[in-house]
């Protein structure tokens, strides 16, 4: 498949190019009538910018006749959007001036109050990331890219399948909620699995929520919110493709396509192939270092264009991964067997989500989504069939006042789940074990109001009321203030408010299902409750025309009963999940920022931060949860040259490991690690982009300078391990550490340095 994929991008390439060249030229002035030197240009088209010279110009060649659409962006100013209509061989030249200043980029954020604001009256602090910032680093998919993003880590939880989930501020995947242009598409049997396959051409940009959302967004927004913003018909390119590989030999293909169905219809269809089937070992253990997959991804999205401007839109996603792990020799024939240990999943996966504004009352929209995820799994000989349906509707309103901003909403959420495991069993009145699925209703209503004080304060307040079908009654407050001073150079925000969770352990914790542990409940989990404050503080600096930066700085503390945590120090042949007795808390401080000087730009991160939990007195630090994370993003561009280089990377500091006992031989807390990455673009023409790099530069594993990673991987199925009367492992002459077969020692990704290349096309 992926060579009959490339034979089309060069087609389609070379059709292009057959067609006549057109030339747009520009000048930018101010309302002085001064140029305005490293203004970015971005030609909407087919994404490709550049930046206006000293004299304010800037020169786009090479284009298609027809209409093109150019935003120009920069600090000091509004964007704006020019028109121009070419002709074959036609040169047009236009002045354009930049009439209304501002201190900062504007971004419009959906993600604090279920509609569109501008970031900078937006009471919730909300992180915004373009596309460009994750082609800093290209990969086959969102999850992999957000290791650039301070505060939020991909998490590998397997060190067999490589599945993983995202970590905010330190707290588990499973309190992070995943959405897909404002629904929530990822919560439960695919938090491990419903972030690959998002094609990267159709992103807009990426939202983060740092702490607790469940006011507007129910259950699982506890440790906060990722939203991915997908791309409209205006700001979409008719074509675009992106084909890179790597020398892993890991293959990527993102093919994007605007078609223009009627005056009052368009759609976009984004297309992703990711396939990787080499079987690499580097670290002699006889299992793969990394999981081979093969996966497709088609997302397709529809705007239909009504009177009044009322909103309707469509779209839908399918995801097909096949993906597996093992010792070496393994092959599809030893699946479920017990002579060779292979952890191998089929994920079948459709997500449908859609909004529709009401013709009869302004501002009241319908937005609903459908997930189905199936999952088709053996881990070693023990099967997971897993089946999960979700249907999710919900009705807001919304009013803008001179004091009073309000929004009103009602929302319910569906969830059926069932597997093959104890978790959907229960006993018939004949005390027979019957299938049992999990059938959960999740009605709510919020209301929340925005008080305008004056230009300078507002406050946010807002309340939400759950009725879990076997839980009961839930209440989330949540209050915001916002103070800007009058230049809008500083911004204060103080945030407060709670979440809940109800857990389902065999869909969000993979160790659950890998390895040899047994799992145990110690009683009916309850629901998880949050308590959260934050401050966050923001400054803009200017010095002259060419330096601009933002700093941020945010402080925040969350406090958490009922909490669930994975207990693997109590017996090592054993997963205990109980509520914690006593309380846990997420503790720390943030720091960010956004720097731009000329063709120099650089975002960077700092994280320092304390998960633990307390009980009977005992402060016990959480496994799996770094110290520190520093972040960075700095890119340079020649824009005479077309060159425009990268550097990204991620540092993180030590964090707790589960060891099996005192016995064990690896060390309890991993030493701090970097995964660093370099990238060369260069364009060719106004059509292509090449570009390569290298990944991980430092050459980091997990594995390193340490006896081994996965505990007793030459003896899989505990075939040669001894136990005693009360069930302990026992040291034997064949196991002198008194070890099971375990994969969970595992924090990183276990990928050495490798080159990558790749070939960017749009029009």
């Amino acid at each position: 498949m992926f060579k009959y994929v490339v034979l089309l991008f060069f087609l389609c390439s070379a059709t292009a190019i057959i067609a006549q060249r057109a030339t747009f030229r520009g000048e930018i002035r101010n309302t002085s009538d001064e140029p305005q030197a490293w203004i970015d240009v971005i030609h909407v088209e087919t994404g490709q910018g550049t930046t206006t010279d000293r004299s304010g110009r800037f020169e786009f060649a090479e284009l298609t006749q027809g209409a093109h659409h150019f935003i120009i962006r920069s600090r000091e100013y509004k964007n704006d959007t020019v028109l121009v209509k070419l002709k074959e061989n036609q040169t047009v030249t236009r002045t354009i001036n930049l009439n209304q200043s501002v201190k900062q980029f504007d971004e419009v954020v959906v993600s604090g109050h279920l509609r569109a604001r501008r970031k900078s009256d937006s009471p919730v602090p909300i992180e915004v990331y373009g596309a460009e910032y994750f082609e800093a680093n290209p990969t086959p998919s969102i999850f992999e890219s957000l290791q650039n993003v301070n505060g939020v880590r991909p998490q590998i939880n397997c060190g067999v399948c490589n599945t993983g989930d995202i970590h905010i501020n330190g707290l588990e995947g499973p309190y992070t909620m995943i959405l897909l242009d404002g629904m929530p598409i990822v919560s439960g049997l695919g938090t491990v699995y419903g972030l690959n396959g998002i094609p990267q051409s159709m992103i807009e940009s990426v939202e983060i929520v740092k702490g607790p959302a469940s006011t507007l967004y129910g259950s699982e927004a506890v440790g906060g919110i990722i939203n991915i913003i997908t791309k409209n018909g205006a700001k979409a390119p008719k074509f675009s493709a992106d084909v890179f590989t790597t020398s892993w030999l890991e293959h990527n293909v993102d093919l994007g396509y605007r078609m223009d169905i009627a005056d009052n219809v368009e759609s976009l269809l984004g297309i992703n192939y990711f396939n990787f089937d080499q079987i690499i070992d580097n670290n002699n253990d006889n299992f793969t270092d990394v999981a081979l997959q093969d996966r497709v991804s088609i997302f397709n999205k529809w705007n239909f264009q009504r009177p009044g401007n009322k909103v309707f839109s469509l779209a839908g996603r399918y995801v097909y991964e096949d993906r597996w792990g093992g010792e070496t020799n393994w092959t599809p024939d030893n699946r479920g067997g017990d002579d060779i240990y292979g952890e191998s999943v089929y994920t079948s996966r459709y997500e449908l989500l859609g909004r529709y504004e009401l013709p009869w009352v302004d501002n009241l929209i319908f937005a609903f989504s459908g997930v189905g995820h199936q999952q088709n799994s053996f881990y070693g000989d023990l099967s997971y069939q897993g089946t999960q349906n979700i249907g999710f509707g919900q009705l807001t309103w919304n009013s803008d006042g001179e004091t009073h901003n309000w929004l009103l909403g009602a929302a319910s959420r569906y969830t059926y789940y069932n597997d093959n495991s104890t978790a959907t069993e229960s006993f018939s009145g004949d005390s027979l074990l019957v299938d049992d699925p999990s059938r959960v209703m999740l009605p709510g209503i919020f209301v929340q109001d925005e008080i305008v004080w004056s230009q300078s304060h507002r406050l946010l307040l807002g309340m939400r009321y759950d009725y879990h079908s076997k839980h009961g009654s839930i209440f989330t407050p949540r209050a915001n203030y916002k103070w800007t001073s009058k230049d809008k150079l500083q911004t204060l925000r103080i945030s407060t408010g709670s979440g809940y969770r109800v857990a389902n352990i065999f869909t969000e914790d993979h160790a659950a299902l890998t390895g040899s542990r047994e799992v145990v409940f110690l009683n009916e989990l309850k629901p998880e409750r949050s308590w959260n404050a934050n401050i966050n503080y923001e400054y803009v600096a200017t010095l002259g025309e060419a330096f601009f930066a933002t700093f941020d700085a945010t402080a925040f503390y969350t406090y958490f009963n009922n909490k669930i945590i994975p207990d693997y120090s109590t017996d090592p042949t054993k997963i205990i999940y109980d509520n914690l007795g006593g309380y846990a808390v997420s503790t720390g401080v943030s720091l960010n920022a956004d720097i731009r000087y000329k063709s120099f730009t650089a975002r960077l991160g700092g994280t320092l931060m304390d998960v633990s939990q307390i009980e009977n007195g005992q402060r016990i630090r959480q496994e799996f949860q770094e110290r520190y994370t520093v972040t960075w993003n700095i890119g340079y561009e020649w824009s005479r040259y077309g060159l425009k280089f990268d550097y990204t990377g991620s540092l993180y500091g030590p964090m707790k490991l589960p060891l099996q006992g005192e016995l064990d031989p690896r060390p309890e807390f991993a030493a701090p690690w970097s995964i660093q990455n370099i990238k060369i673009s260069k364009h060719l023409g106004d059509r292509f982009k090449l570009y390569g790099g290298i990944k991980n530069l430092l050459n980091w594993t997990p594995g390193q300078n340490i006896p081994f990673l996965i505990a007793r991987a030459h003896d899989p199925f505990d075939e040669e391990v001894a136990f005693n009367a009360e069930g302990d492992v026992m040291a034997t002459e064949n196991n002198p550490y008194a070890l099971t077969f375990d994969p969970e020692y595992i924090y990183g990704p276990n990928q050495g340095i490798r080159f990558f290349m790749g070939l960017k096309y749009s029009f």
